[in-house]
Order: C-alpha cells, then sequence, then structure tokens
C-alpha cells in the first residue's frame, strides 16, 4: 500500500506550531506533498526539513515568506527536479518532482489569481506551460502523482457557493475548461473524484479565513491528486482531515494498491 498526503500549510512554520509534523508522525505516510512553505533554507529547523523517517526536498521562492514546495520521502529518490525551466515560473518555487525508476511523486502549487489582474495574468500563463509539462508527462509513459494545491475548483460541487463565484478567480469558466481538458484530453485523473464522484462538503480543503467560512463549512475543494491511469485505478480510499486545522487547507490522504 502507498500513502501520499498533499497539504499547503500556509507556512511550514506556522503549521508546525500547530502540531502538524506531530500529526504527521502518526500518519505512517510514505510521500508527504507540501505547499506555500513560505520559507527559505535558513528558517527551517532540522525537524521540518528531516521529520523522523523522512527525507526532505524542497524548492523555495527566491522572495522570503512566500510560495515554495517540498516532499518528504520515506526513501532517497533517483532524481530530483525543481521547476519547470521557465526563469519567472521557477523563481516562486511552484513545482518540484522525485523520481525512482518509472514513478514520479510531484508536489505542485499554483498561483492564485485572487489579488488582482496581474496575478491572474501569470495564473493563466502559469496554465498554458504547465498544461504543455503535464502533456509530456502524460506522453512519458511513467507513473506519476501529482500532489498540490491548483487553486481550481473543478465543478460546481467543488465548492458552496458556486453561484457567487462565478466571476472569481479559482472559479472562472477559463479555469474550469482548462482543467477539463486536463482530465478529458491529457488523460489524467482526479482521484478524489474517482473515489468520490458525488461528495460536497467533506471534500472540501480550502476555508477562507472570513465569516466563520470553516465553522459553517462554506468551502472550496482546491487540492488535488491527479494521477495518471493506472495508478489511479489503483486508489483505495481518500479523506480530508479536518479535526485539527493546522492551515486555512487541509490534508488530503490517499492510500493506492502500488507498492511504496
Amino acid at each position: 500500500m502507498l500513502r501520499v498526503i498533499s497539504a499547503n500549510l500556509n507556512g511550514i512554520r506556522s503549521a508546525t506550531s500547530k502540531g502538524f509534523l506531530d500529526w504527521l508522525g502518526a500518519q505512517n505516510a510514505d510521500f508527504v506533498c507540501l505547499q506555500e512553505l513560505k520559507a527559505q533554507t535558513g528558517d527551517m529547523s532540522a525537524e521540518m526539513i528531516n521529520p523522523s523517517g523522512y527525507y526532505g526536498y524542497f524548492h523555495y521562492a527566491e522572495k522570503k515568506g512566500y510560495s515554495g514546495v517540498g516532499v518528504y520521502s520515506r526513501h532517497q529518490p533517483d532524481g530530483i527536479i525543481e521547476g519547470l525551466g521557465i526563469p519567472e515560473i521557477d523563481a516562486e518555487g511552484r513545482y518540484i518532482e522525485l523520481t525512482f525508476g518509472n514513478f514520479s511523486i510531484v508536489s505542485v502549487y499554483l498561483p492564485s489569481g485572487s489579488s488582482g489582474e496581474l496575478r491572474q495574468a501569470a495564473k493563466f500563463s502559469f496554465m498554458e506551460h504547465f498544461f504543455i509539462h503535464l502533456k509530456q508527462l502524460a506522453d512519458s509513459g511513467r507513473e506519476v502523482i501529482l500532489c498540490g494545491d491548483w487553486n481550481i475548483a473543478h465543478k460546481e460541487i467543488d465548492l458552496k457557493n458556486w453561484k457567487g463565484n462565478l466571476k472569481n478567480s479559482g472559479f472562472l469558466p477559463e479555469e474550469r475548461e482548462w482543467l477539463t481538458q486536463v482530465f478529458n484530453k491529457l488523460g489524467w485523473v482526479d482521484v478524489y473524484r474517482q473515489l468520490h464522484p458525488e461528495a460536497t462538503g467533506e471534500a472540501y480543503t480550502w476555508w477562507s479565513n472570513r465569516g466563520q467560512a470553516r465553522a459553517k463549512n462554506v468551502g472550496w475543494r482546491l487540492d488535488y491528486q491527479v494521477a495518471t491511469f493506472d495508478i489511479a485505478a489503483t486508489a483505495k480510499q481518500a479523506t480530508v482531515y479536518t479535526a485539527q486545522r493546522f492551515s486555512d487547507h487541509a490534508p488530503l490522504t490517499i492510500d493506492y494498491d502500488w507498492p511504496a
């Protein structure tokens, strides 16, 4: 069995202070994909870099206290790929891939466009480049699990207030259609939806800090594990952990009947 966790931490130092690493120690995960580290090497404690039983690999943003992704792995990889090879994207620390033979695990953090037109344009640019990369990965013949905060709710059941967000970043028609093309044209599988095609409130992974959104479960499903067909077909269970609050996101755990 292969257990994979994806978690946007909204700051690894903050999440650690709220018990994230303590919780992680009891999860028996093989891979833990992290997003929004909001830290650089000098900010990381030894425990944050290598929690007990794990090797940590990170792609930090150049800007302090911003973005950044990482992967905790039970095993040392054959290779590490940081970034997409596009300077303006890679400066924000949004992609890391670990390779093990013919298998890859990826942590990805798509930009948010909610702060204004410039960031929405940056998001669309990322999506354009990332689509090409996803096609190349799909065509490579590798088995891949991509974990991350995609900052897009795909369908109406993926957020509580869909009618009120039709013109907002994260639920724009162009963003949703792009994600549809990732699944339908490129053949990637939305693993959570494969297991829980009708789930609504229990599927949400992000809540605004405003208006008691979390208490009222006015959420969005923004965090995904997206996989190649064969490995996705082995997925057995998927859960969103909400009993503790480490971040404005909640960890997504999926178990695969795949050699660890």
